[in-house]
Formats: C-alpha cells, structure tokens, sequence
C-alpha cells in the first residue's frame, strides 16, 4: 500500500506553525510570517506556537505536537500547514505523512509569492530556476509500478530507470536550459546598464524592508503608475524611469524587489541580475517605514542582503516614509555628517516631504555638473553628435558657420569628451571647463 494522499487543490485553508527557541518567542515573527501567508493568498484559520529545546530531526518538531497540529487541522479544516522555518526535505516529507495535508516551508512560501508576482521575462526564468533548485531536493518516490525491476531474466528486464530517476533528469536539463537563457537575459540587461553608464545618467535604486512603501514613493517622484498594494512583494520585476524636473539634469531610478528577513539564500543568488540595480546605482534610497517600532532591526536587515550582493558600501540615503502614522513627525532633513546616512522623513502617498528629497537629490547629483554656452564650428559635427548622445545639449542655435549651444553635464562626462575629440575637444575643454560657472556650478545658484 503507497503512502500517499490526495492533495486538495484548494489549499487557501491554512495552519501556521511558528517555531521558536526557549525564550526567543518573538510575536513579530509570527506577525510578518501571517502577512507573507496572506500575500500568497491563503486564508489563515489557526497559528501554532512549537517550543523547541533543539530541532527534531524527523519533523523539525516533535511527534506530540505534530499530533496536536493535526488536531488543530482537523477542526478548522485545514488543508495547508506552513511553517515559518526551513524543512530538510526528510523533514516536510515525514510532516506530510504525519499530517495528511501539504506542508510548505518559508522559502518554499516565498518563492510562491515570486512565482504569482513575476511579470517581466527575466523574473519568470528567476524564479522557475529558483523553484526547481528547490524542488530538486524534494522529489519522492510517488510511482510504484515503475520500480526498477523484477530481475534479470528474459523478458522481464525494465527500462533499467525508475521515475524518481527520470524525473531528476529531466529537472536537471530544464535547469540547464534556463540557466542558458537567463545568460542570454543578463547579457542584454548588462549592455543597457553599460549605455547608461556610457552616457553618466546618475542612477539611483530604491531598496528597502518589503512593503516600505517604495513603490508608491517610485511613482511620486517618476510620475509614473507602478502597481502598488499593502502587501509583502507587491512589486517584483525591477522598474526604470526617469525623475523629471530635477535642478540637477536628468536622474535614472530603479524600483527593485524588497527584502524580508531571512531571504533564502537561493533567491539572493537567483536574482542577482535583477538586484544589479542596486548594485551598480550611484545611490540608494532605503525606503524605511517610520511607524515599525522595529525600524532599527529593518535597517540592519536590508544592509545584510545589500552586503550579500556587494552593495553595501554603495552612499546611502535613508528616507523615512509613512510619518502620517507616527505621532508629531514632520517633514524634515536630517542631515547627518556620515556620508550616504542622512534621513529624510516623508509621506509618499500624501507628497509631504517629497520636495525635501528632490533637493537633496539635486544637490548631492548637482555637485559635479558643469553648465556653459560654447561655439562649435561646422567641421565639429561628431562632437555635436556625442553631446547630444549624452544628454547635455539643453539648447541650439545653428548659421552657417556652426552652432551654438547651451550645455549643462556632468563634469566627467565633459572631461572625457574633451580628451578623447583631440583639436576639437580641446576648443570645447577651453570654452566649457574655463568658463566661469563650471567652476563650482551649484542649480541653486545659478541665474540663468
């Protein structure tokens, strides 16, 4: 007789089991874990405390409390069990026998809300890798009759290959093939961070605690309409816009995922092109909700996964949102002489305080920009060309001698131009890096 039982295809009705170590029982975690259950949709009817001296090595807890789960599951009708810790393989497979219900892990939680969120081509290849990575682990043997068989006499030698075997098999070219297309995928997204960077667009990334609120400051800062929801992992696929009106130029910024607490280390590692907009951005914003008395703790946490993918001594700027909630916050600046640490409070949903934060945009980005009106003659056509590719040209009056222009750029940029167009670049470095408002070009004081 097979150990096996009918999986519903309902699994909305949900036990959460939160495990904790003596003295460690912390209800924060079971607070978040009900909101990443929810996020995934399912329908919480009963949450479990499981005290635990050391782990079990069969169920992770012990078999009097895996009976009272199963108690518990029977009289709320549950038809789902997760459980805020990660399952060895053993472990959730013995769970699932001990329970007659499904058992889900956090990662194996987390990476659902991925799957139901991936929007764009490269996130979906994220997360099926991610997802079969895991499931590799987990494959039983659920197929009786094609056990490897019988013997070797004539006529009753198998396929010499189990379905267990099989199945890993196929799982493992699948992984290949989709490790080869999201090469193909982070070659592209590399080429379109490398324009970026050839023309000095100043990127900035927004990273932060999950349902931060980053999106919805994303959409007031870019006037755009990002997709946004009061729950963990609304927004998944990185998102680039254009800041507009900014003293200082033109501002690229990037929404990328949010992190939560123990982010499980293969989503970390999947996503790793996907985070390349923190990683490669000139600045982050991390997006911090005023109103978590336990700010602080999310603080630490997201700067543990920005060192985790190499970004963690990138400048920061640290934006306080949500101060609607927090009782006599205003909006304010608070600059603080640690580089990258100042703090912003703001209300994104309301706009309060967001004005504060483009100033400071503008004058962090403004710093290093050089703005002047320059001759160019008619055999200066290439270098006419390569400003206008940059984005520095603001205005142009053409005759037929040649053309004038008013340029506002960043120094490097400038800098680079005129070394690398000989004769002409150095015509351009004397009319743009002499005058008189590159020296120190401020968008604050400037008068015309």
């Amino acid at each position: 007789m097979r150990d096996l039982f009918e999986r519903s295809r309902r699994g909305e009705r949900a036990l959460l089991i939160q495990p904790y170590a003596p003295g460690q029982d912390d209800p924060e975690l079971l607070a978040e874990f009900s909101e990443l259950a929810r996020s995934a949709g399912a329908e919480i009817v009963a949450t479990l405390g499981a005290r635990l001296e050391r782990p079990h090595p069969s169920m992770l807890v012990g078999s009097g409390k895996a009976d009272e789960a199963r108690q518990v599951c029977d009289l709320h009708d549950a038809d789902l069990v997760l459980v805020n810790a990660t399952l060895s393989p053993i472990q959730e497979r013995n769970l699932e026998k001990h329970l007659g219900r499904r058992v889900v892990d956090r990662t194996g939680l987390i990476l659902d809300i991925f799957a139901q969120r991936a929007r764009s081509h490269e996130g979906k290849l994220q997360v099926e890798l991610a997802q079969l990575k895991h499931l590799a682990t987990r494959l039983v043997r659920g197929w009786t009759h094609l056990e490897r068989q019988r013997g070797g006499s004539i006529g009753l030698r198998g396929p010499g290959e189990t379905q267990l075997e099989t199945d890993r098999r196929l799982l493992a070219k699948r992984v290949d093939a989709l490790k080869a297309r999201l090469a193909k995928v982070e070659v592209q997204q590399t080429q379109m961070r490398r324009a970026r960077v050839r023309n000095e667009v100043p990127r900035v990334a927004l990273v932060g605690y999950t349902n931060a609120g980053k999106s919805t400051l994303f959409n007031r800062l870019t006037e755009s309409g990002v997709y946004v929801a009061d729950q963990l992992f609304a927004t998944l696929d990185p998102t680039v816009r254009r800041i507009p009106g900014l003293a200082c130029g033109e501002v690229l910024l990037a929404d990328t995922v949010g992190f939560v607490r123990d982010l499980p280390h293969d989503l970390v590692a999947a996503f790793r092109s996907t985070l390349s907009e923190a990683r490669e951005a000139d600045l982050l914003l991390h997006v911090v909700d005023a109103s978590d008395p336990l700010r602080e703790q999310r603080i630490g946490q997201v700067d543990e996964v920005l060192a985790e993918i190499g970004a963690g001594d990138l400048p920061q700027l640290l934006v306080l949102n949500k101060i609607d909630r927090v009782e006599g916050a205003l909006p304010r600046l608070d600059a603080i002489e640690s580089p990258g640490r100042a703090r912003v409070w703001l209300t994104a949903a309301s706009g309060a305080g967001v004005e504060l934060l483009r100033e400071e945009l503008a004058r962090r980005f403004g710093r290093e920009r050089v703005r002047a009106r320059v001759r160019l003659p008619s055999s200066a056509g290439r270098l006419r060309a390569r400003l206008f590719e940059s984005g520095a040209v603001r205005d142009e009056r053409a005759d037929e001698d040649g053309w004038d222009l008013d340029l506002d750029l960043p120094r490097q940029t400038a800098e680079r131009l005129c070394a690398s167009e000989g004769a002409q670049g150095e015509g351009l470095r004397r009319q743009l890096l002499a005058a008189p408002e590159a020296a120190s070009y401020n968008p604050f004081a400037a008068t015309s």
